[in-house]
């Protein structure tokens, strides 16, 4: 949908219904006492008028500092050798104990030791 569809209240570009009217003189009156009574009572309690400040806040500047901590000693790193990095070999199981690899529930990947525990994993599995 485009937004000429949609409700004026729902727009961004400013339009304001403009100054409200008080219903009768009686809700004027009332609503400048009531100011008025504000003002006297901030002034009793020594409450001073919000002004906006007048000088900019200072510009956040982060410390730089040695994130390493400068009063530790260095520690060089190891030198680099030009050796390649190869992969590590894969771990294989070479015992003679584990029979095999039963799945108990989803893709957990179980290791079986003996013929009950074959059992007992079937009996698991429903």
């Amino acid at each position: 949908m485009s937004m000429h569809l949609h409700h004026p209240s729902l727009s961004l570009n400013g339009k304001r219904k403009g100054k409200q009217k008080f219903k009768s003189a009686q809700a004027a009156q009332q609503s400048r006492q009531l100011t008025a009574n504000w003002e006297q009572l901030l002034k009793k309690h020594g409450v001073q008028d919000k002004k906006l400040p007048t000088e900019k806040p200072k510009e956040y500047s982060p410390k730089l500092g040695n994130y390493r901590g400068s009063d530790q000693p260095r520690i060089p790193s190891v030198e680099f050798t030009g050796d390649a990095c190869t992969r590590a070999h894969d771990k294989v199981y070479t015992g003679t104990k584990m029979i095999g690899v039963g799945t108990m529930h989803k893709s957990n990947a179980v290791p079986i030791f003996s013929d009950d525990d074959a059992r007992n994993l079937s009996a698991m599995r429903r």
